[in-house]
């Protein structure tokens, strides 16, 4: 994803996910495209955007509130997604869950 999502009503909530890869695709890349499509569905979801290179990537979701947040974490398809992260995607990764309380977009004319 290349473009930077709107602004939302404030507050609401990032989930930082950082990560470093193992080697190899393993289903990857058809895992994350689903993963996009299914939150883009879920209750409270905002927007998301992500950056990735060839071993580092960083996703940000944004979410309404906590609880939306939890209830992506305890889906079945994305438990699926995470223990397959675990066993063949990463080789770490960290997440972070932030409350956004201000927000600023810039666009050049």
């Amino acid at each position: 994803m290349n473009n930077l999502v709107n602004t939302f009503e404030i507050p609401y909530y990032a989930v930082i996910f950082a990560s470093e890869r193992t080697e190899g695709d393993n289903g990857y890349n058809e895992m994350a495209s689903k993963m996009v499509a299914l939150a883009n569905e879920q209750k409270g979801f905002l927007g998301l955007e992500s950056s990735r290179d060839s071993n580092l990537g960083i996703t940000i979701s944004y979410w309404k509130t906590l609880e939306d947040i939890t209830a992506w974490k305890n889906h079945t398809a994305h438990q699926v997604a995470q223990k397959l992260g675990k066993e063949e995607w990463y080789s770490q990764f960290s997440l972070r869950i932030c409350k956004v309380e201000r927000d600023y977009l810039f666009k050049s004319k």
